[in-house]
């Protein structure tokens, strides 16, 4: 059967610093033995490209007609 987890003050800082800031990615909490020994953060940055926002641009809008 699992130990159940124990997660004092400072894996809770620990976490929260971690998951502070981040705007696109994943956290993970990796336990071994009912303890956690490890946080792994990986962050993505998201671009939007000149060519999207060109396109965006230049497409003409279309007017709805009412009856």
């Amino acid at each position: 059967m699992a130990k159940p987890l124990d997660v004092d003050e400072l894996w809770t800082k620990r976490i929260i610093g971690s998951v502070n800031g981040l705007e696109y990615g994943t956290v993970q909490i990796v336990v071994h033995d009912g303890r956690i020994v490890q946080i792994e953060r990986t962050e993505r940055k998201r671009f939007e490209s000149d060519t999207a926002s060109q396109r965006t641009a230049a497409e003409p809008k279309q007017h709805k007609r009412t009856p």
